[in-house]
């Protein structure tokens, strides 16, 4: 098996290939070989899971993968790429590559076509640049039993914080919503090259089986938390006249005062129990 980290083995046959790689695409070359192992680890991949992973790159993840999953499917966009994963993972039968954009596949259809009788999980060293899209796409997907991503530092620290803390926002309550987080450990820029220059972090995300808050409708909960954060440090009040017009101010303090909350409460204090009680009780207001 090459050692993808090793930037001496590496160097030549990217130039055999005239690979570069592309600032635009969020690509850096890990050179670390304990931090594709460690992730691989803690994602609690073993032969019963089919894993999902974005973004392969020159394959360091996928090759950890591919050593302990029953089968790994690699979603690739850069086409470039090809005579190189050729050559780094091509020795391993469990692995599919898909050229594509992950976000223009139906993940749930794809999850059950490839992974049929494994348990499904995802696994990704995610571009900063493209975070959001594709961590909200895998949760909204409602297939995988674990989500394990590395992404930037801060936004690994805003997926897992708690209400009233600065980190804490309406992506903090979307992936909670759907996932319990837990933060697993740093990856320092010195373990990429070119070095980025921030810190990196992994974080895992156990998909809940159940959610206990009795949603009525999961739109208006969404548009609920969206308006809940838009005006920080603002009375709840001021978020919930601008998300929902047709409530207004007068209305807006109603939906406050029927949920049993301070006429002062600011959006950010408040938790997903807290988010279900007033998004229902809009819910019903606006029938």
């Amino acid at each position: 098996m090459i050692n993808v980290c090793d930037i001496q083995v590496m160097k030549p046959l990217l130039a055999e290939h005239g690979f570069h790689f592309s600032k635009a695409k969020g690509q850096n070359f890990l050179i670390a070989s304990w931090v594709p192992e460690q992730i691989a680890l803690d994602s609690g991949v073993d032969e019963n899971t089919g894993v999902l992973e974005i973004g392969p790159g020159i394959g360091p993840l996928t090759q950890q993968l591919c050593l302990r999953a029953g089968k790994v499917c690699a979603v690739e966009l850069d086409n470039r790429l090809k005579p190189i994963l050729a050559q780094t993972v091509g020795e391993f039968e469990n692995l599919e590559i898909l050229w594509d954009d992950v976000l223009k596949l139906d993940i749930p259809a794809l999850v059950k076509e490839k992974f049929d009788g494994l348990r499904p999980a995802a696994c990704a060293n995610l571009p900063y640049y493209i975070t959001s899209p594709i961590l909200s796409a895998l949760l909204e997907a409602e297939c995988f039993d674990q989500v394990t991503v590395m992404v930037q530092k801060e936004v690994a620290q805003r997926i897992a914080a708690a209400p009233g803390t600065a980190d804490y926002s309406a992506f903090t309550v979307f992936c909670q919503y759907y996932a319990e987080p837990e933060l697993l450990f740093d990856v320092p820029a010195h373990c990429f090259l070119p070095q980025p220059k921030v810190t990196s972090a992994v974080i895992t995300l156990r998909v809940r089986k159940e959610r206990p808050w009795n949603v009525e409708d999961q739109n208006i909960f969404f548009r609920t938390v969206r308006a809940s954060f838009a005006m920080r440090r603002k009375k709840l009040s001021n978020g919930l006249a601008s998300g929902f017009p047709q409530l207004g101010k007068e209305g807006a303090a109603e939906v406050i005062a029927a949920c049993g909350f301070d006429e002062n409460v600011r959006g950010e204090t408040l938790g997903i129990p807290e988010f279900a009680k007033l998004s229902n009780e809009i819910a019903k207001r606006l029938k």
